[in-house]
C-alpha cells in the first residue's frame, strides 16, 4: 500500500466508550520510527492516562514499546521488546503467548492502528491476521489481541477498513488518512488534526 508520511503530530477527540483525548508525535530513529503518544480519559466511572512511546522498525515492526499510566489506584509503567525473530518479552520476562505478533496494540489508544497498515501488504477484498501485543489502559496488563484487517477501499482520502477482533467480537469500519493514521474509528475516536 503506497501511504505518505505521517505528519509531525496528529490528535483525536474520543467519543462514544470513552470521553477523552489523545495526541501523537512522530520521530525518525535511525531506520525506522518512534511514536509518542498519551491519552487522558474517561471510561464509565475510571479516569486514567496512559503514555506511550512505540519503536518501529524500517519494516513497521514493532522493536520496543514503553509505556505508563496513572489512575486513582496510583502509576504503572511497562517495557515490551521483540526481539528479531518475533519473540517477546514483557518487563524483561519471556511472554511465548506473544510471540509472532508483530505489532504492539493500545486499548488506550487509536493510534497503533497504523501498524499493520504500514507493515502488511494489503489487497482489496482479502482478510489479513494482525495479531498484536495488547495492553490494557488501567493496569498496563498485556495479553495477545487477535485481529483482521479486510481492505475495501483505497483512494486519494485514504483506506478503508474492515476491522475484526474475535478477541472481542468486535468489528467496525475503520477510516484512515493518506499517512495511515486513523480519522475516524466507530465508538472509540476521531482525527481532530
Amino acid at each position: 500500500m503506497d501511504l505518505g508520511d505521517l505528519p509531525a503530530d496528529a490528535s483525536w477527540r474520543h467519543v462514544g466508550v470513552r470521553t477523552g483525548y489523545e495526541v501523537l508525535f512522530v520521530d525518525r530513529v535511525g531506520d525506522g520510527v518512534r511514536l509518542r503518544g498519551s491519552t487522558a480519559a474517561r471510561e464509565g466511572d475510571a479516569s486514567w492516562y496512559v503514555g506511550f512511546e512505540v519503536e518501529v522498525d524500517a519494516r513497521w515492526q514493532t522493536r520496543r514499546v514503553r509505556a505508563v499510566n496513572a489512575t486513582a489506584a496510583g502509576n504503572g509503567e511497562v517495557v515490551l521488546e521483540r526481539d528479531p525473530r518475533g519473540r517477546w518479552t514483557v518487563d524483561g520476562v519471556p511472554r511465548p503467548e506473544l510471540d509472532g505478533c508483530a505489532d504492539v496494540d493500545f486499548e488506550s489508544s487509536a493510534v497503533t492502528n497504523t501498524l499493520p497498515v504500514h507493515r502488511l501488504p494489503f489487497t482489496v477484498g482479502e482478510t489479513v491476521a494482525a495479531s498484536a501485543a495488547f495492553v490494557r489502559a488501567d493496569d498496563l496488563s498485556v495479553e495477545r489481541l487477535e485481529q483482521r484487517y479486510t481492505l475495501l477501499k483505497m483512494d486519494d482520502d485514504g483506506p478503508v477498513f474492515h476491522y475484526e477482533s474475535p478477541t472481542f467480537d468486535f468489528e467496525c469500519e475503520l477510516r484512515f488518512d493518506p499517512s495511515g493514521l486513523v480519522r475516524t474509528y466507530p465508538g472509540i475516536a476521531v482525527r481532530d488534526y
